[in-house]
């Protein structure tokens, strides 16, 4: 009756690039590649184009039969306008499940399966290429973005709907499911996270105070658009009236040139797309001149990193805002790093609990609070959890205790409550206290390192595996001069950093790195070393 009664806050967003548009005006918007869904659109655009592209393709899919609360599959190749079919399925009051580009297959079968028949989006490439051994009978219908392949199957052309009257915007129950994200699937098949209005509004209300004090800085995003990051960050500045320059392609010779001609003051990617833009501190035009803050969320980043990140920018004060959290729970932690206290900041400090919102605990093996300074398995407490997994409802009872949510971490806090990270669960080597903070320090003390990753050998024994600049040999004794008073390591492998398995937000897949290393299918340069 008090669920009828009490009217509930809700995040729709689908309504949030025409709330956008009506508050702000044309505000730009700059692509670095035009959009599938209207290539002839080009590359410069704004709040009220994009809003009318949303309102078409909602008409559209209206008009192709998608109804209210049924699931609708965004698995297409990767650019912006996934993120635009979000937001048109979601306007229309179905629920959109975002499947990311790089899943194989045989995995987008299984997750379509647990979608229960839903409409599928998709473009010829990926019909043609990593689903083109699926049974199309997973789907209720599918509809392509440009032109549908010929032969056996149901797939239509969304152009097939052109013209399609715009229909009013349907707003789900703040209680329902209104979007379906997946987790990283490092550890497996990924889960299918359940969100709706309510615990998307908890999440964002935290983010907005926290992007306040940069409130219309021209924003610089490279994300995945498939996960419910993106949609809170793209929230808070479509907001705030921020101009925006959406980047798919992170390669520095491509991004650094539009971020040198735009001058962002808010840049927000990947942790590991941070290590590649290290590079771009000292490049031509200065991309990174005038950052005011940037962010950081799906992963730690390394110390050395935010150093080069802060010593880029010209403002009189950068920062960079650290975020800790999952897919299931959206940042339960933050962290600001400034250039005085970066020098001497632990890298495994992830910061303090949201005042208000969130609260972590760390608790031993039986469930009991550790004491500071002792660690134990990482436990987060949040209005903006997760409903459910779809299709596997188990496993999330398995990680909830008393409305606790078990992060899979291992960590501990100091005696003011900040939170420190030790090691996923699973990545835990009995040999190392924590892997994480080995690597933090490898990379501080080796600048040619692009990514370095610590996993069990065959034997169980430390496995260093390496990625350099260039792809360049590392100097035998600067390896040995840096690795001299660390727990002993087995000798490195030397690998490029595409070669390593990792998710759609580039995490690094340590338990299939793992186990390819056991196989020898883990391709290698050779040698590893050079001498000194």
């Amino acid at each position: 009756m008090l669920r009828q009664l009490i009217p509930e806050h809700g995040f729709y967003i689908g309504l949030m690039f025409r709330e956008a548009a009506a508050r702000h005006g044309n505000v730009p918007v700059t692509l670095d590649r035009p959009l599938d869904i209207a290539p002839g659109a080009g590359t410069e655009l704004g709040y009220a184009e994009l809003a009318d592209l949303v309102d078409d393709m909602a008409g559209r899919l209206w008009a192709a039969g998608v109804r209210p609360t049924e699931h609708v599959a965004v698995h297409k190749s990767d650019n912006v306008d996934i993120a635009l079919l979000a937001c048109a399925v979601s306007r229309i009051g179905a629920v959109p499940a975002l499947l990311s580009p790089s899943l194989d297959g045989a995995v987008t079968g299984v997750l379509l399966d647990r979608l229960h028949a839903p409409w599928l989006i998709t473009d010829r490439a990926t019909l043609e290429g990593p689903l083109s051994g699926l049974d199309t009978g997973l789907a209720r219908g599918v509809l392509t973005v440009d032109e549908a392949p010929d032969g056996p199957g149901h797939a239509v052309a969304l152009a097939k709907f052109g013209g399609a009257p715009r229909r009013p915007a349907v707003r789900l129950h703040p209680r329902e499911p209104s979007l379906i994200t997946h987790s990283s699937g490092t550890t497996g098949i990924p889960k299918l996270a359940v969100h709706c209005p309510y615990t998307m509004w908890n999440r964002l209300v935290p983010q907005k105070a926290l992007g306040r004090p940069t409130r219309g800085e021209p924003a610089a995003l490279h994300m995945s658009y498939v996960h419910s990051r993106f949609y809170h960050l793209l929230g808070v500045l479509l907001h705030f009236g921020s101009p925006l320059l959406l980047l798919v392609d992170p390669d520095p010779e491509q991004a650094g040139p539009l971020l040198a001609a735009h001058r962002p003051g808010i840049v927000e990617t990947h942790p590991n797309t941070f290590v590649l833009w290290e590079d771009l501190a000292t490049a031509p035009g200065a991309p990174l001149s005038n950052v005011r803050a940037y962010g950081s969320t799906f992963d730690a980043i390394h110390p050395r990193t935010v150093r080069r990140l802060l010593g880029a920018s010209r403002r009189r004060a950068p920062r960079l805002v650290q975020l800790y959290g999952q897919s299931e729970t959206g940042p339960v932690v933050f962290r600001r790093h400034t250039r005085r206290g970066v020098e001497h900041a632990s890298g495994r400090r992830v910061g303090n609990a949201i005042p208000g919102f969130t609260r972590i605990r760390v608790v031993d093996e039986r469930g009991r609070t550790c004491p500071p300074g002792t660690p134990g398995a990482i436990e987060a407490r949040t209005r903006g959890r997760i409903l459910t997994y779809l299709g596997a409802p188990e496993q999330y009872a398995r990680q909830v205790d008393r409305g606790w949510w078990r992060m899979g971490d291992m960590g501990y806090r100091d005696r003011w409550g900040g939170l420190y990270l030790i090691d996923r669960e699973v990545d835990q080597i009995p040999e190392l206290d924590s892997n994480l903070e080995i690597e933090d320090a490898l990379l501080s003390r080796l600048g040619e390192l692009r990514e370095v990753i610590i996993v069990p050998g065959p034997d169980e024994r430390p496995v260093p595996l390496v990625c350099t600049r260039g792809d360049k040999p590392l100097e035998d004794g600067r390896w040995q001069q840096a690795t001299g008073d660390l727990p002993r390591l087995s000798a490195p492998v030397h690998c490029r950093f595409q070669d390593l398995p990792r998710t759609g937000t580039w995490k690094i897949k340590r338990l299939e790195i793992a186990r390819l290393l056991a196989s020898g299918e883990l391709p290698t340069l050779s040698p590893a070393r050079t001498g000194a």
